[in-house]
């Protein structure tokens, strides 16, 4: 099963589209069109270090599982802990923007939705990783990442194999 699978699973697809008041199909396609960016960002966050280092602390620190939990939970979402995120594996705003400016000239989406989702799908992605990992804390970060460093390798290997 895909990430974006998962996540729609989990209902964080739904719980999006609602709060940016959308249809699910574009929710569903832009997320689908993100998520690569996103885990391929995470992915090179971690490069040359062992595990998530602070990518995992971060996430930890943030509210580990309970970052899925804010997507999911029918208010407005904080997306400043998402941006947050974003910060760390893509080093910078311009980073977000340029995956937004791609994403929209592929799907059509404008430009400005796809922006608003990269945090709102940071924080989902994130969160549905510590829960794997285990627990809404962030769970066993130790050692440069532990479960979540095997979460995200089986992400971006499943990623790499589609």
């Amino acid at each position: 099963m895909s990430l974006a699978q998962m996540l729609q699973q989990s209902g964080a697809i739904e719980s999006m589209a609602r709060e940016l008041n959308i249809d699910e199909q574009t929710a569903r396609t832009g997320a689908g069109a993100l998520l690569p960016a996103i885990v391929a960002g995470m992915g090179r966050s971690t490069a040359g270090s062992s595990g998530l280092g602070g990518l995992g602390g971060l996430i930890g620190g943030l509210g580990g599982g309970g970052l899925l939990e804010s997507v999911l939970g029918g208010g407005p979402t904080d997306t400043g802990k998402g941006n947050d995120i974003l910060g760390n594996i893509f080093g910078g705003k311009e980073t977000s923007r340029g995956v937004a400016s791609e994403v929209s000239a592929i799907t059509g989406i404008d430009e400005s939705l796809l922006k608003q989702m990269l945090p709102i799908l940071a924080m989902a992605v994130a969160g549905y990783m510590a829960k794997q990992a285990g627990g809404a804390t962030g769970g066993q970060q130790q050692g440069g990442g532990g479960a979540l460093g095997g979460i995200l390798g089986s992400i971006v290997g499943g990623l790499a194999r589609r």
